[in-house]
């Protein structure tokens, strides 16, 4: 059975850039936007900035460095870190080397690398602060429903909130949700994480040991990459997309329940043991679906240069690896005004485990909203142009740069 509907929908915003989903690449994005003079709006679906860094309770600021002493990513990667520590720092990656210290000595192994963990709750509302004093509009509680595209450009993004349904009609789009919905709803090739994602359970507990992370299961690692790497241990065998709304339904189910289950064993282990404290308000899901971009980076591209590089990430995972990060992998060739940014990028799966994380968010973030700031044609943008402006904001470019 169908129910046909039929819709006049107002436009009640017309921003220079639209920004859909309040993450910290979407967080990125906005302030990289307003700091280049653009009208920026922001809409998350939810009501807390920082997407799985804070609502999903992934606190680890993974690091900006390559792990032998040199730092890799700069910019709103470098200033997002320091602002999510600025209140409090729990302590448990202690980053003062990079931090405080100006000894490059102090900085190499077996040194700590240039992460951090943080409160999330006073990261979000720092983000917030710093967005609304630069000018960014933020709608809390909508989702983006439908696109009307013409000319391969996105001419209106149809939202729906509490008032009920409106249009926004930008002149440039970025796709920071983290499941690419705006380049889906839009048409544009995407690929999904075709062996799903394992069930996660982070909470906070508060007791004698304070406010303590207790991290339940952990993101999957890509199956080509299972042969020389440790066994991952897994919560539940069942395996969910992150794409379906009675999958995530079960997914935040069967979290609550393994949450519930620790806690009680614990508690009856120890009767000291904390209680609750926080738990995660959406689906700590990792990979779901990205676009398929002009170019697809992969993870063996490590020290390549790329004309088009909009700054540079490491590999969380091990010492070593730098990778530069082309333009190209931020757009689709379907589409002229759409930039994605965050967990979304055209990468293969392996890079996809790279990518994902904080740092890499904020790097793409940025690059996303200078250059929705800069042009409403992406794939006619000057790759010189857009480094420059990126430079301006203190993002350094190629690894010849370190």
């Amino acid at each position: 059975m169908h129910i046909f509907e039929s819709f006049s929908t107002p436009v009640r915003y017309a921003p220079r850039v639209l920004v859909c989903g309040g993450g910290v690449a979407g967080i990125a994005a906005a302030i990289a936007a307003a700091r280049e003079g653009a009208d920026v709006l922001l809409v998350e679906r939810g009501f807390l900035l920082g997407g799985l860094a804070t609502a999903g309770l992934v606190t680890i600021f993974l690091p900006l460095c390559d792990g032998c002493g040199k730092q890799v990513s700069f910019g709103l990667a470098e200033e997002l870190l320091r602002l999510s520590v600025a209140l409090s720092c729990d302590g448990k990656r202690d980053a003062d080397p990079w931090l405080h210290s100006q000894n490059p000595q102090d900085r190499l192994p077996p040194a700590p690398r240039f992460e951090v963990n943080f409160n999330p709750q006073l990261f979000a509302l720092q983000a917030e602060e710093l967005l609304l004093r630069l000018g960014v509009r933020i709608l809390y509680g909508t989702s983006a429903v439908a696109v009307s595209v013409r000319d391969r450009k996105i001419q209106a993004v149809m939202m729906e909130g509490k008032s009920g349904r409106f249009a926004v009609a930008p002149v440039c789009v970025i796709d920071a949700t983290g499941d690419a919905d705006l380049a889906a709803l839009a048409g544009a090739p995407v690929v999904r994480f075709g062996q799903g994602n394992v069930l996660a359970a982070w909470y906070y507990t508060a007791g004698k040991n304070g406010y303590c992370l207790r991290p339940l299961g952990v993101a999957d690692i890509p199956d080509e990459q299972k042969a020389s790497a440790p066994p991952v241990p897994y919560l539940s065998s069942q395996r969910f997309s992150g794409l379906d709304t009675e999958e995530i339904s079960a997914f935040v189910s069967l979290s609550h329940h393994t949450v519930l289950s620790d806690y009680t064993e614990k508690k009856k282990a120890d009767p000291t043991f904390g209680e609750p404290a926080t738990l995660p308000t959406i689906p700590q899901l990792r990979m779901t679906r990205r676009i398929a971009g002009a170019y697809t980076l992969h993870d063996s591209e490590m020290h390549c240069a790329f004309p088009d590089s909009i700054g540079m990430v490491s590999d969380w995972r091990k010492r070593g690896p730098i990778y530069e990060v082309p333009f190209r992998t931020l757009y689709s060739p379907a589409l002229r005004n759409l930039l994605v940014a965050g967990r979304c990028t055209s990468v293969t799966d392996a890079m996809w485990d790279i990518m994902r994380v904080i740092p890499c968010c904020a790097v793409t973030g940025q690059a996303a909203g200078c250059a929705a700031a800069i042009s409403d044609d992406i794939h006619t943008l000057s790759s010189e142009q857009l480094q420059s402006t990126l430079r301006l904001q203190h993002v350094r470019i190629h690894e010849s740069e370190l």
